[in-house]
């Protein structure tokens, strides 16, 4: 027998791979299918529940943030109703004639309009309410004031505060109501710092 014929009679054993499988083999075929079936599956539902953790998660500090808020701020709309107590308490304060201090009985009444106004401003004060109150030539800061005109001719830099007409408020970091002010006018440029526009 030649070594032709000898190699025609050797089985392939590569033949059988393109044919029918054992059932040994499309069961393991079928097992990695469903474990690969199976781990995607996993992988999705993974990242669903990281998704829905997070989204839960935000939830929470969201609430949490709102509780802190409601909290913080609830008399907030309370507060600003009592500021007009604590504006007339100040210009009954201011419209006190000095010679009006001589008579006893209303020296004393005076006394208890700034005794309640200082009780008033301590219970602000315990509830984080505090006063905006501008010095004369302070820089205007639209997020404190509100200029309610200017004033020119001060001699002072343009938008610095030179009138005070209402103190402001703000509760802890929320402005209640801004300080109003009268700011200066910036001065017009003048008429020797010209520039020659002829061509």
């Amino acid at each position: 027998m030649t070594q032709d014929n000898a190699d025609d009679l050797t089985p392939d054993r590569n033949a059988g791979s393109d044919g029918p499988q054992s059932p040994a083999e499309a069961a393991a075929a079928e097992l990695v299918d469903r474990l690969n079936k199976s781990e995607a599956e996993l992988a999705e539902t993974k990242d669903k529940l990281l998704r829905a953790l997070a989204e839960t998660e935000n939830l929470r500090r969201r609430a949490q943030r709102e509780r802190e808020d409601a909290s913080k701020y609830a008399a907030a709309n309370f507060a600003k109703d009592m500021l007009d107590v604590a504006d007339n308490f100040r210009r009954a304060l201011a419209s006190i004639d000095p010679a009006s201090l001589q008579d006893e009985r209303a020296k004393a009444l005076i006394e208890g309009v700034a005794a309640t106004e200082r009780a008033l401003l301590a219970a602000f004060e315990r509830h984080g309410i505090k006063r905006i109150e501008p010095e004369i030539g302070e820089r205007f800061d639209p997020n404190l004031h509100e200029a309610m005109f200017e004033v020119p001719g001060t001699g002072k830099p343009g938008g610095s505060i030179v009138q005070v007409v209402q103190t402001g408020y703000r509760m802890h970091d929320r402005l209640l109501r801004p300080a109003m002010v009268g700011v200066a006018k910036a001065s017009a440029p003048s008429s020797g710092s010209t520039v020659d526009q002829t061509v």
